[in-house]
This record gives structure tokens, sequence and C-alpha cells, in this order.
């Protein structure tokens, strides 16, 4: 089995949040494969840890991705500071001129795809291009973990999971896929009220409540963040598109601060989260401007965390617009000539600044790997964890099915990611979105 097909069958995915189907990411012929140890979101320390435990496994899945894509050179970019991890990864590439570290200082958004590849290579990838446009793959750390175990014969079944915030214990673990948000918590001995306690899943910046407690881990899940409901974090995410307008109508003052402080403006694409608040609150999607500054917005949400004074939500506007976008077949022309900004590492967010910002300090403690897990009674295995379309069952209810086994695979000539068994057991439920298996 070569190695292309070992990643397609195992169900490898971007483990880092995107969820694209590794298999087609690296079936391009590449000048180089930048493995993304810069771990974006504050409080996680998934990345940082994986590097630091398993460097050597980690290094191998860089070269087997680095053959995949046909690549001559292979990058890991991680923070400086970092220094266990950092350490590890120097004696793990000892004696492979073919690879080399990139050490980052700790900024905000410093493990945005752009912002690596622009930090590795110098050059800027166009809105509506993709990193291969300029020679590049970027995988995460846990994905070039996942190719190495795809290619000794282990599909993904577990991820490692960052749970932070108000919870007695944060701590990193290893969980099975498809067990539940409730059930993971627990780890970190919380015991709090769903009517008192929010959940984030991802990272602080860029995650999204989720409501539902009993929801299952997925793939591309990095982090639980739990935050008590009256945390200024939650009440921005539980703000409406009626009351953003309403809000944007009455306080905005169009100081262009979000614009200015926006990475991708600073990168010299088109960026203006001002004209997206300018249009929602007149009314007039005229006002937007270029659409391709909507569609290059990373959704990072320095404009809304750090930029606005006013206490409005400019990437949440910028996302909502965004998906209405690409719904409506609204695609970009990429930019030509692009220039960053002179002064663009003077514009770099320290970490510790935007987590003080977002009043975030008090939860920003290590949350040191542990071997805790969960042996879940049953699993909820959701067909889509990928990019693409839904996975296509092999099973149904009733039929018993052992740990690994794949359960769901690619539909035929469609972009998507096989599905595996993360517990031995019997399949409960097959519905069209999601397997659920009992131990």
């Amino acid at each position: 089995m070569d190695v292309m097909e070992a990643i397609r069958n195992a169900g490898v995915v971007g483990a880092g949040g995107a969820g694209f189907p590794t298999h087609v990411k690296l079936n391009v012929n590449a000048q180089r494969v930048i493995l993304n140890g810069a771990e974006c979101e504050p409080l996680l320390m998934v990345d940082q840890l994986l590097m630091q435990r398993e460097a050597e496994k980690m290094v191998h899945g860089l070269e087997l991705a680095m053959q995949a894509a046909q690549a001559p050179e292979g990058v890991i970019a991680t923070k400086e500071h970092y220094h266990e991890a950092v350490e590890a990864l120097q004696k793990a590439i000892l004696g492979k001129p073919n690879l080399r570290l990139h050490l980052m200082e700790s900024y905000y958004p410093s493990g945005d795809e752009k912002a690596v590849i622009y930090e590795v290579i110098g050059k800027v990838v166009p809105t509506g291009k993709l990193p291969i446009d300029v020679g590049c793959v970027v995988i995460n750390a846990g994905t070039a973990l996942s190719i190495a175990d795809a290619v000794a014969g282990n599909p993904v079944t577990s991820k490692s999971v960052t749970i932070a915030g108000d919870v007695p214990k944060p701590m990193t673990v290893t969980v099975p896929i498809g067990v539940s948000i409730r059930e993971v918590l627990t780890l970190s001995d919380f015991r709090g009220e769903e009517d008192a306690y929010a959940v984030i899943v991802g990272g602080p910046c860029m995650g999204a409540i989720e409501a539902d407690w009993d929801a299952p881990i997925t793939k591309t899940t990095g982090g639980l963040i739990v935050l008590p409901k009256a945390h200024q974090q939650i009440q921005l995410r539980s703000i409406t598109p009626e009351q953003q307008a309403r809000l944007a109508r009455s306080i905005c003052c169009q100081c262009n601060r979000c614009t200015q402080i926006c990475p991708r403006h600073a990168m010299g694409l088109p960026v203006e989260p001002h004209k997206a608040m300018r249009a929602i609150s007149m009314g007039n999607a005229a006002l937007l401007g270029d659409a391709a500054g909507v569609l290059a917005c990373s959704s990072c949400g320095l404009c809304t965390y750090f930029g606005c004074e006013m206490g409005l939500t400019p990437s949440v506007v910028m996302t909502s617009l965004k998906a209405e976008l690409s719904k409506a077949g609204v695609r970009p022309v990429p930019e030509e000539n692009i220039t960053p900004e002179p002064w663009i590492a003077m514009k770099a967010v320290p970490v510790q600044r935007m987590v003080a910002r977002m009043h975030l300090s008090a939860y920003d403690v290590p949350a040191p790997y542990s071997e805790k897990t969960v042996t879940p009674a049953s699993v909820k295995l959701p067909l889509r964890q990928h990019v693409g379309k839904a996975s296509t069952p092999l099973v149904q209810a009733g039929d018993r099915v052992v740990y690994g086994q794949m359960i769901a695979a690619i539909p035929e000539n469609a972009l998507g990611a096989a599905l595996h068994a993360s517990i031995t057991g019997t399949v409960a439920e097959v519905t069209a979105e999601h397997i659920v298996i009992t131990a």
C-alpha cells in the first residue's frame, strides 16, 4: 500500500480545525510541506504537547507527507518559546538536511495558514488561491501524527483535546472520537451546570459556543473552553444579527481601527471590516466595497477582540457575510502584485496582550498532558467531520463492529473522508447524519 492510499483509507483530515481531506491536499507536486505547529489559538496546548511528546513520529509523518506531495523540503513552523518542543524537534530532525525548523514569535494569529506561509517564504497567498499556488502544502501537527499512524495501519479513531477555562484541572487528553463533550469535561473534574456555563468548541478566538453538551468530539476538535455565561466572550457570541445591525447603527463611528489591526489587511489583501460594519449599519450592500475583501477574511477575531474599543463584533459580521457570499456563488478575483505593509511586523499582537483584552488571563495557565481518557458506553460518529460530502455508511443497525473498522466510505467521485469505529461494539443507529455504536 502506498502512502497516499494509506492516508485515504485511514480517514485522515486536517486536525487543526478545517478538516480538509489530507489525501486530496497532498495530491500535488509541491516545493515544500510546512508543518504548522504554531498553535494559533490562545489557551490551547494540543500541538505544543504533541510536538514535545511525539517529535520523532511527527517528523516521520512530515517526511511521509513530503513523499506524497513530491516535496524536496520540509519546514516545521512553531513558536520559539515552546522550549521543550523545540528541543525535541531539533533532535528529531538532526541529520536530515531536507528538514528545518522555523521559529516564530508569540503573536496572534501566528498559526493562520497564510501567516505561516508568509513567515516561512515571504509570499502572500492571494484570495481564492491555495498554498500550492505558491509551492506550499501546510499540514497541522496532529495531522502529521495521523499520517504516520495511517502508514502503520492505524486509522483515525481518537483526538487530542485541551480542556481549559473555568475548570478545576485544565489538561490535554486523548479521547475516542464520538464521545460526548460532557464526558470529556468530567476528566477535568468539572461539575458545573449548563445553565451557568457555556462551552466554546475550538479556541477562544475562532471557536463557537456549543449548546448541546452531548455533541460528540470529532476529528477536528482541538479544545473545549468552559466559561461562565456572564463572561464577556460568551456575551459577545450571543449577539444576534439583528442586534449587530442596531449596534452598528448606534455605535460604530467608522474609526477604521478594525481594518488597521487586521493581519490579512497588513499582508496587502483587501480585507476592510469597517466597510462591512458600514454596510450592515446602513442596510446597503453597495457600501461593502470589494467582495474579495470579505472572502479574504480569516475570521481570526482580532478586529473584534483587540481592535474595536466600542464592544462591537466586526469579525462576526464578516464571517456572516462571507457565508452569504459563498452560498450565493460569489468568487473572488485573485489579487495581483500584492504588497504587504512595510510595518506589518509592528502590527503583530502579542498573545498575552490578546488574552488580557479578552479577559482570559485568569485562565491562561498550563493544561498539561494527562493519560486520563474516556471509556464510553457509546459513541456518536458524525458522517461529516470534514470538508466535502458526508461519508457513506457501510454498516446498518445491529451489525457488530470492531475498533478501527471502516464503517463509512468516501462517496464515489466526491470529496470526502472515510470513517472508522472508535470502539468495539454494536451499531445502534444509522442515519443520514451519524452512526451510533454501543459497547
